[in-house]
């Protein structure tokens, strides 16, 4: 890990800034165009609708139409190369930071078209955030800083709140008990698991309605994977989730919805069936969603 402070957009984005508002205004303006749009008044908190991604003349996903619900955690599941976290990229537009690439179809938080008019990338991230696959704390930053940068940058300069903020975000993933009294240490002497949860509180600390989690437990062990998995149920109540992940099982614990993608014959990756993860892992639609789960392949 570098010990240099974050310089550019996508490496600032890469190390966990995905979640910020730029500015208090800007975030309102979101915050009012969303309410009035009806996203608190429906259970549809994202509606994904025919979206397909390409890089270049490359297909790379296709189709994708699912929704998102409130208290709900959606996995996505399929083999390596199936599209799962190029269309987790999607939902919060960090495609944008690649040249050429160019996302089609449409997705909704709420009524709003993330992708239509001129929303703001930035504002969206503020509503849409990521935790990375692996633990990515600012290494300059004690475990404090770390977790009040959103709402620094989004211009909140007031302590009281900061605190505030800063201890709901850490109770809400678990962590504040075994910090509390060490908030000004350096975040990177956090275990693997202490730092994961960490950058799962930066990402509540500015309050998004949905939350990308891509493979969030690959790099940790069994003990901090099962507090990982016991934190998402709990999330669930505040926020919608959706996360990628390689482990079935975890879907099958975790998950209320999943979503099961294919690379196709062009090697583009396709939706294959999407329901109730009871549904789908037990009586599954198609038979290659069937072939997969019973390890026939991938």
């Amino acid at each position: 890990m570098s010990d240099q402070p974050v310089t550019t957009e996508h490496s600032a984005i890469e190390q966990g800034t995905v979640t910020v508002s730029p500015s208090p205004k800007r975030e309102g303006a979101l915050r009012a165009t969303a309410m009035s749009h009806g996203v608190n008044d429906s259970a549809k908190v994202m509606r994904l609708q025919s979206l397909g991604v390409r890089f270049g003349d490359k297909l790379a996903v296709r189709d994708v139409t699912f929704d998102v619900l409130e208290n709900c955690v959606v996995s996505l599941i399929g083999p390596s190369g199936s599209g799962k976290t190029t269309v987790l990229r999607a939902l919060n537009r960090l495609h944008d930071l690649t040249p050429g690439s160019k996302v089609e179809g449409q997705v909704h938080l709420g009524e709003l078209d993330i992708y239509g008019g001129d929303l703001d990338a930035t504002m969206l991230r503020s509503r849409v955030g990521m935790v990375f696959q692996r633990p990515n704390p600012f290494p300059t930053m004690n475990i404090y800083q770390n977790v009040v940068s959103g709402l620094r940058f989004a211009g909140v300069k007031r302590k009281a709140l900061l605190d505030e903020a800063a201890e709901a975000a850490l109770i809400a993933a678990g962590l504040w008990a075994s910090v509390r009294f060490r908030l000004k240490a350096p975040a990177t002497s956090l275990s693997g698991g202490e730092q994961q949860r960490m950058c799962i509180a930066r990402a509540l600390a500015v309050e998004p309605q949905v939350l990308l989690m891509d493979e969030p437990t690959s790099a940790l062990d069994p003990a901090a994977t099962a507090r990982i998995e016991e934190l998402l149920s709990e999330l669930r109540e505040r926020v919608a989730i959706v996360i990628v992940t390689h482990n079935m099982q975890q879907a099958a614990r975790v998950s209320q919805r999943c979503a099961f993608m294919l690379m196709g014959e062009d090697r583009a990756g396709e939706l294959i069936e999407f329901g109730p993860t009871d549904q789908l892992f037990n009586h599954p639609s198609d038979q290659r969603t069937a072939d997969y789960i019973d390890g026939r392949f991938g």
